[in-house]
């Protein structure tokens, strides 16, 4: 967050944010006028994003939904521009209008939590995640352990969760009716993984 010479919180246009992304190597998050920069990942991180996208890649062929990595920017309602770890989309790909690298229309989305990022994913982001009326599933994912939080919304809106800790189990997401094994989420992480 830049400061101005008086010590107050600059407020950034979403103009500014979209500068500063053409001129920067690292990705960032805009929100509230903020602009942040995000970490960057682990290897057991990338391992983890990698296993999920390509199995949902392999999965949703053919159906008419595609899975995106973290190259693929959403916008949320209420305002916040930030790149999941990936993203799943089903039908047209709505983007924001002048920005083909930014979506709006998400069904799923998956973020790999790290020691920096978990309070966040878990709260404040998912609160904006559920904004998108598209969104009917949310996974978290620790990185470190195995442990998967898999968010569903029901028809009336309700979201429920149901956690995965056995790499025996398996996620089951709605969308396509997608069986991801928690094994293959995590292999080549790297052990231990409690």
């Amino acid at each position: 967050m830049k400061q101005s010479s008086s010590g107050t919180r600059r407020h950034h246009s979403l103009d500014d944010y979209f500068m500063v992304e053409l001129e920067s190597v690292t990705k960032h998050e805009f929100c509230d006028g903020d602009i942040f920069a995000m970490a960057g990942a682990s290897l057991r991180h990338n391992h983890i994003t990698s296993n999920l996208h390509a199995l949902l890649r392999t999965a949703l062929r053919g159906s008419g939904c595609n899975a995106f990595t973290s190259d693929l920017r959403v916008a949320t309602p209420g305002g916040l521009y930030t790149y999941p770890d990936v993203s799943v989309f089903c039908g047209a790909v709505e983007l924001v209008p002048g920005r083909p690298d930014t979506a709006t229309n998400p069904v799923a989305l998956i973020e790999v939590l790290s020691d920096a990022t978990r309070e966040y994913d878990r709260g404040k982001k998912f609160e904006l995640y559920k904004k998108f009326t598209s969104l009917k599933e949310y996974l978290v994912v620790e990185q470190d352990s195995v442990s998967i939080d898999h968010w569903r919304r029901s028809s009336s809106m309700v979201w429920s969760v149901k956690q995965h800790t056995r790499l025996t189990g398996a996620v089951r997401l709605r969308t396509r009716r997608v069986l991801l094994p928690v094994a293959e989420i995590y292999r080549d992480a790297g052990d231990p993984l409690a």
